[in-house]
């Protein structure tokens, strides 16, 4: 029997003599369809009525089972029991839920599915032993390529030609050393190869990134990922690592309220004196992180100047100083060793500020330079063992990359693909 139809086959004796005892097969073909179930977190859809639904402000687990006929004493068992799996006390307003109840005059309900997240779920069974279990839908990655143009900011080229904006997240974390960020301007532009994820054909993020261009002034900056000594990192076109010994920026997507400067009107004191740093304008609570890591000499408040402050050093050369701070990071605090890009603080307008900024210093030698200026050197490229394999992929991913043209052609992949051609012209 097949999943296409049944055959049934039937003995029966023919219309004929009596003396005859010859038998004849008759051979019917339901082709009776047989349709696969439809589910829904596992469950069968088509044997229950099922209630989609999302968490209201101020409502709980108890109020929604409840109004479902489910009794409190159940509802009560079910928030003891699920406390080692799920907290019930985590379900928030806005969250998405399904109740399935008995396909029957009596709707009784027999299943809440909570979704955690866009991929995972939890499944309270309201009867019997009130079985409760986490899983996950199933996830979908595609290779896609994007390319766009920058007009106003690289968020919004993105948000222009309908792609994630988180890509512009990941892309100025890759080029983070190589890039300021906060210097794009109209014209740059990109093209990049990389996976989106889907859950029910629903895009919920960004996946890999495999290679980047980046055009910015007019100069190609390129990105390749590469797996050496059991780590992925990027490196561009020369083998040469993109991690540098300092981000070129401690703050990201903001924008620069004042430059370093040896006479600087001071917008408190209304007197002109040298301003040893650079000002970023960003909203109050906006984190902060180390540009490269080291060790918290300082952590103080200085009520006539910087306010909330820490100073770090990474080396016997540089000292980096992060001021007006609303707040330090939880567990920073003098001696306190830091990992480039952790978050230290957050942005406020404590001491002599007008408005929330931080006021970013940093020290060569112990003399103050440019933070803009500074040059971090790279840390290790592609090793010598590895530059064959690493030119072929490079070679490899630059083809691709040659592939998406700047302007309204088809874009193609090799071996296909997921393609997401809008220009951001």
């Amino acid at each position: 029997m097949t999943a296409m139809g049944a055959v049934v086959i039937l003995m029966v004796n023919a219309c004929a003599p009596k003396s005859s005892s010859k038998e004849e097969t008759v051979v019917v073909d339901t082709m009776a369809t047989i349709k696969d179930p439809i589910l829904k977190y596992g469950l069968p859809v088509d044997s229950f009525s099922v209630e989609d639904g999302i968490v209201r402000n101020n409502e709980y687990l108890s109020q929604i089972l409840n109004a479902r006929g489910v009794s409190m004493a159940t509802i009560d068992q079910i928030a003891r029991k699920s406390k080692e799996i799920f907290d019930v006390r985590k379900i928030k307003s806005g969250g998405k839920y399904s109740i399935f109840s008995t396909a029957d005059t009596l709707n009784e309900a027999r299943y809440f599915v909570y979704e955690n997240s866009a991929v995972d779920y939890t499944i309270f069974e309201l009867f019997d032993t009130l079985g409760i279990y986490q899983s996950q839908k199933d996830v979908v990655t595609r290779r896609t390529v994007a390319r766009g143009e920058v007009k106003s900011s690289l968020w919004n080229a993105m948000i222009d030609n309908n792609q994630d904006p988180m890509l512009a997240l990941e892309l100025s974390d890759i080029f983070a050393w190589t890039i300021d960020f906060f210097a794009i301007q109209k014209g740059d532009r990109f093209r990049v190869i990389y996976d989106e994820i889907f859950v029910d054909s629903t895009r919920i993020g960004i996946g890999t990134i495999y290679a980047a261009e980046f055009d910015h002034y007019g100069e190609s900056n390129f990105a390749f990922l590469f797996d050496q000594e059991d780590r992925s990192d990027y490196f561009d076109d020369k083998g040469q690592s993109l991690r540098k010994a300092f981000l070129k920026s401690p703050l990201k997507f903001s924008r620069i309220s004042s430059h370093f400067s040896n006479s600087r009107l001071h917008p408190v004191l209304r007197i002109r004196r040298p301003h040893q740093g650079v000002d970023y304008a960003a909203p109050k609570g906006t984190p902060v992180m180390t540009i490269g890591d080291g060790t918290v000499v300082a952590k103080a408040y200085q009520a006539n100047g910087g306010g909330n402050y820490l100073k770090i050093k990474h080396n016997s050369v540089y000292t980096t100083t992060y001021m007006h701070l609303a707040g330090f990071a939880k567990g920073i605090s003098t001696g306190s060793r830091v990992r480039q890009g952790d978050v230290v603080g957050y942005v406020g307008a404590t001491g002599l500020a007008t408005g929330p900024h931080l006021d970013f210093r940093v020290q060569k030698n112990g003399g103050f330079v440019d933070p803009l200026k500074v040059k971090a050197p790279p840390v290790e490229p592609v090793q010598e063992a590895n530059m064959p394999r690493y030119i072929a992929l490079k070679d490899s991913m630059m083809n691709e990359l040659d592939k998406i043209k700047w302007e309204d052609d088809e874009i193609l992949l090799e071996g296909g693909g997921e393609i997401a051609s809008a220009s951001a012209k």
